[in-house]
């Protein structure tokens, strides 16, 4: 390929010369392969961070008339390669997902080279079959005797998904006639709990005046379930409807797990719908040491849960499990016609799914994630699990040693909330002062860590505390001296502040 001048036009389907489709193919697949190796050397930068402006300098984003050759595209890869963040470095702490599962990329492959949309089993006959079988799992782990489930985009859409079927089950003409002249509906979640269903009250036409913040716990993070019966009583004596429950199994920041059977109570009290964002969260239903964090969650109505966190599947992989079954066609079928023909003669005409989502188009995420599990098995997945949380409990042993670290909450997900005091502010007197001074810590740190590459680490300020790193354990191929590694860069990064 070097020695010709190949373009678009050499591959397959625009040519018949196969080989040229295999080798620009495999050398793709090449850079990939090295690139990956590349990430899990910690020698190398997790980020080569350039400013917007250079970098645009740097790379070729334009795009021109005429296409650019293969080897043109091959050179661009490389550029593309050197400045992305290397999210599969095993020190990429920075979100609540990291690391590149090997097994996953495949399956990422194949779902690219089959090229489907998910609505009906004449398109996509294997994958729905696979879609099947996760689902007999998943819901048997949950708890759910005959529930269904469905892939969405993301964790946030499995949320508003979730508060599109809490607001049908509690007024199932609304699918048909609409909000108008209807009571308040009111969602009551954690003050703690994913900014996603703010914006699903926005986008479901229930405002986000009527997203009620129940209050947690200073010291867990967990929601109070006895403010929940309060705010619930306030909002019926108000003449208002409470439509929905939203737990957290993982808050965002302080991986707390919403105590689910004292919330089904006060559920089960008022007949409101209880559903369970456990995007973070919510694999520890796989590990029989962590499950216990989800203790009553087969009293739930629906739950997200999102494998490209914890469980370490690529970007996207997320979905949302419902205890009715049924209840998915019900309030999002529109039932076209040139799509889900009732009097199909090949096949049973329940397979085709694409009318139980309000999206038509629907990717395939099922792939990757079955042969995750083919490969691994539910012990191989469980002990990825356990090792995330095996490195947070190391990590959070190691700051309540040393001098100058904090612990701000004992961890219950993966989550690991922690602030350094370099040794200046810590002579200060408490005061107004000093939390001045201290809130400048973490993003100094952050900016010096990044500018350098060693490592990504996000932070953020919670309710009464300022600025403070949250330290994400997700990726099973970090190891304990990874722990002790982002102590020691923190102390470096920050000693003199």
């Amino acid at each position: 390929m070097e020695a010709q001048n190949y373009s678009f036009v050499d591959l397959l389907p625009y040519s018949s010369k196969s080989e040229v489709t295999h080798e620009f193919l495999n050398k793709i697949a090449q850079k990939a392969s090295q690139y990956l190796e590349e990430c899990n050397n910690r020698e190398n930068k997790v980020i080569e961070f350039t400013p917007p402006a250079e970098l645009i300098k740097l790379v070729d984003f334009q795009i021109n008339e005429n296409g650019d050759s293969l080897n043109d595209i091959l050179r661009h890869t490389d550029q593309i390669l050197k400045y992305v963040v290397k999210t599969a470095h095993p020190r990429f702490f920075n979100p609540l997902w990291a690391g590149v599962d090997t097994m996953a990329v495949a399956g990422e492959w194949l779902t690219s080279a089959t090229n489907t949309s998910m609505y009906t089993y004449e398109i996509a006959p294997v994958f729905l079959i696979m879609e099947k079988f996760i689902w007999e799992l998943i819901n048997q782990k949950v708890g759910f005797k005959d529930g269904d489930g469905m892939f969405f985009p993301g964790g946030s859409l499995c949320n508003i998904a979730a508060i599109n079927l809490a607001r049908f089950k509690c007024c199932p003409n609304i699918k048909e006639d609409g909000v108008f002249g209807m009571k308040k509906l009111i969602i009551y979640t954690s003050e703690e709990s994913h900014y996603s269903i703010t914006k699903g009250a926005a986008l479901c036409g229930i405002g986000t005046k009527n997203v009620v913040k129940i209050r947690t716990n200073d010291v867990t993070g967990k929601m109070i379930a006895e403010d929940l019966d309060e705010k619930i009583q306030q909002s019926i004596a108000k003449g208002e409807q409470p439509m929905m429950v939203v737990a957290t199994a993982g808050t965002t920041v302080g991986g707390a797990y919403d105590p689910i059977n004292q919330i089904a109570d006060v559920t089960d009290k008022y007949n409101i719908w209880l559903h369970v964002d456990g995007a973070w969260g919510g694999p520890v239903l796989l590990s029989e040491k962590y499950k216990k964090f989800m203790d009553g969650c087969h009293r739930i109505d629906s739950l997200t849960w999102d494998p490209h966190k914890m469980m370490g599947l690529l970007q996207q992989c997320s979905f949302l499990v419902v205890k009715e079954k049924g209840l998915l066609q019900q309030c999002n079928s529109a039932n076209a016609s040139y799509l889900f023909q009732k009097d199909k003669q090949s096949y049973d005409v329940s397979w085709d799914s694409g009318d139980k989502t309000f999206v038509c188009g629907r990717r395939n995420d099922i792939l990757k994630l079955w042969m995750y599990f083919k490969a691994k098995g539910l012990k191989g997945v469980e002990n990825d699990i356990n090792k995330c949380f095996e490195n947070s409990r190391y990590l959070t042993s190691k700051i309540k040693e040393r001098e100058n670290f904090s612990l701000l909450r004992e961890p219950e997900c993966t989550n690991v909330c922690f602030r350094y005091t370099p040794p200046r502010i810590a002579r200060m007197p408490e005061g107004a002062e000093r939390e001045k001074e201290l809130t400048k810590v973490a993003p100094e740190i952050k900016k010096k860590m990044t500018e350098k590459g060693s490592m990504m680490v996000a932070y953020q300020p919670l309710k009464e505390h300022v600025n403070f790193f949250r330290m994400i354990n997700s990726n099973p191929g970090q190891t304990f001296s990874d722990m002790d590694f982002i102590l020691d860069e923190i102390e470096r990064l920050g000693k003199d502040l």
